[in-house]
């Protein structure tokens, strides 16, 4: 990533860039089925209310020359207690996405070490997701392991840490 790139956790007032970064993901998959300002203003007004802190939702943004280039959510997922030592709290990621214009240049390796290396992270058994074709190899360089739909990467044995949202 160049130097005038930075990463950092998202807060509510990105919501608006954010919901354009979701757009452009999930519309370049398919013809959109719902209007792009529809959309832009229920996804903004979603994003902002799980930003706010307190939530389970986490994101973390790519910013170059004052935009939001790129983005990475991770939602904490609590699991039922269980007396053996498991860890019970996962962390799903979700929407990784970097503009087209910086692809190639660190900007996904940085986003997604800022949320591997994030302390709130450190205390989840898992980190979990469903790659595309394309990004596994990305998440194997930075220890997802599997070879099917899902892949999951888990912290250095040892006795489960607690964790709480």
């Amino acid at each position: 990533m160049t130097s005038s790139s930075t990463v950092r956790r998202a807060a509510h007032i990105d919501a608006p860039a954010l919901a354009h970064l979701r757009y452009a993901l999930r519309s370049g998959l398919a013809p959109a089925a719902e209007e792009s300002a529809t959309f832009l203003a229920r996804c903004q007004t979603w994003m902002a209310d799980r930003l706010r802190p307190g939530g389970p939702w986490r994101c973390w943004v790519a910013e170059r020359d004052a935009s939001i280039v790129g983005a990475i959510w991770m939602q904490i997922v609590e699991k039922i207690p269980n007396p053996l030592g498991e860890g019970e709290w996962h962390g799903y990621i979700t929407n990784f996405f970097v503009d087209e214009r910086v692809r190639g240049e660190g900007v996904g390796s940085a986003l997604l070490a800022a949320l591997i290396c994030a302390p709130e992270t450190q205390g989840l058994d898992a980190l979990f997701l469903w790659p595309t074709d394309r990004s596994r190899t990305l998440y194997h360089r930075f220890g997802f392991a599997g070879e099917g739909g899902v892949i999951e990467r888990r912290p250095a044995a040892g006795s489960p840490r607690r964790f709480s949202v």
